[in-house]
């Protein structure tokens, strides 16, 4: 086991103290500040409980929002990168600025907002407190022309964009009644100067950061279901190394070390076991290792190649890739090697299968008048939908809340990080150009 320096905010996360502004007289006996406290409370979460868009609904519509720019420090920052995020899901219609009648400093009035087509306004207020920076924000409803939503938030003014992207979820969640996924990281491969080189970066493509992990080849990587852990292979010294990463304490361990290939596959839901494929025995085959026990278990004895073992989020069964049938296809078989499917038919070149985190698609790369797309399929196989169609694009991974995907596309030229929606749409790239960047992974948090 070895130490990695550990750049700062390496693993992402900001530490951002949030409370609720609750009202109530100081100074008040006890029983009226407690019924005083239970009577906000209520009203709290009764407006909190309302849903205003149902993302389930195929024909939901977008939800018109003004956000408004923050007074105070980095005000107009924080208010665009929320602006961004809400505005690339595709559910909200984020305003234009422009079209604004009232000023950021002023009490919200209803008349203001309902002419331009506003449903839901966003202000808020920055302030400096010694090195931190506060910021409370309010959310309105135009159409009942009332405040249904309040917090203030304490982070360090260097950890300005994951305050905006927390209350970007906070925003979302209160709107949508589910969890935003603004807060969540990448992590990835790039060449560099003849090396591979592990990074993190955020879901937008902002806050890269190198986790210093550096070999002449690496791939992966994979995530643990509680986002602490980094699973992936590397070459070293001529061998094929499966190692994991703490980001917590920045620990790598290598786990598994012999002759042939050795390439990682997904963590099981309890992290306890993870697959992977190898050709320690001849040809590439599908392997399950338990961590705790250091104990390897073959689960495919085919002469043909097996790789890219994606389990499901339950853990119950593994998707991969076999040419056993003449061509690269990707099968489904039990967790334990029993019951062995083929899923895919279409083509005769499917890989890099990865669930989706509730279970019900599988996201590929397919080969399509030569070059390599992303589709999705259902989890049985059916219903295959091409949604890429520029370059080669491969490496697919969903996002948490299944909305969006990362991807590899090397559409300009050189290989680089894209994200779009689940249905194909809003493709764009989010690694730096110049930087030849693969095998993005999405974090389950």
């Amino acid at each position: 086991m070895r130490k990695i320096s550990k750049g700062a905010g390496s693993n992402g996360q900001a530490c951002l103290c949030v409370s609720t502004r609750r009202q109530g007289a100081r100074g008040k006996v006890f029983l009226i500040l407690l019924l005083l406290f239970i009577i906000y409370c209520s009203l709290f979460n009764s407006s909190e409980a309302r849903i205003y868009i149902d993302i389930t609904s195929p024909a939901f519509k977008k939800l018109p929002v003004a956000v408004s720019e923050f007074g105070g420090p980095n005000g107009r920052e924080v208010s665009d990168i929320i602006a961004s995020d809400l505005d690339y899901t595709g559910i909200f219609l984020c305003l234009d600025r422009k079209l604004f009648i009232e000023d950021p400093a002023q009490p919200f009035q209803r008349s203001n907002w309902s002419i331009i087509g506003a449903e839901l306004v966003l202000k808020g207020n920055m302030k400096r407190d010694g090195n931190s920076i506060i910021s409370t924000l309010s959310l309105y409803d135009v159409a009942e022309a009332r405040e249904i939503f309040r917090k203030e938030y304490q982070t360090g003014e260097d950890h300005l964009r994951q305050l905006a992207h927390t209350i970007a979820n906070d925003v979302y969640k209160q709107i949508t009644g589910d969890a935003g996924i603004f807060r969540t990281r990448i992590a990835f491969v790039a060449r560099q100067k003849g090396h591979d080189e592990l990074f993190l970066m955020d879901w937008d493509g902002r806050g890269l950061n190198s986790l210093r992990i550096k070999q002449s080849v690496l791939l992966g990587p994979r995530w643990s279901n509680d986002g602490q852990l980094l699973l992936y292979s590397s070459v070293r010294d001529r061998k094929w190394i499966i190692s994991l990463l703490d980001l917590k304490g920045m620990t790598e361990k290598n786990i598994i070390s012999s002759e042939g290939t050795n390439i990682a596959g997904d963590f099981l839901p309890d992290g306890r076991e993870f697959a992977m494929s190898s050709s320690m025995s001849g040809v590439p085959n599908i392997y399950m290792y338990n961590i705790a026990a250091l104990r390897l278990t073959r689960l495919t004895a085919s002469r043909g190649i097996e790789v890219t073992p994606s389990a499901s989020p339950d853990g119950r069964f593994l998707a991969y890739v076999s040419d056993k049938d003449g061509t690269p296809q990707i099968f489904v078989m039990n967790r334990d090697g029993d019951d062995i499917r083929r899923l895919t038919f279409n083509g005769s070149y499917n890989t890099s299968p990865s669930w989706s985190p509730k279970g019900g698609k599988i996201v590929f790369s397919g080969r399509q008048n030569g070059r390599n797309q992303i589709f999705v399929m259902n989890s049985d196989g059916t219903g295959t939908t091409q949604l890429t169609d520029r370059g080669n694009n491969e490496d697919p991974s969903f996002s948490p809340d299944e909305r969006y995907i990362v991807f590899t596309s090397d559409r300009d030229g050189e290989k680089g990080i894209y994200r779009m929606r689940f249905d194909g749409e809003a493709q764009k790239r989010i690694s730096p150009k110049g930087m030849r960047a693969f095998g993005p992974r999405w974090s389950p948090n």
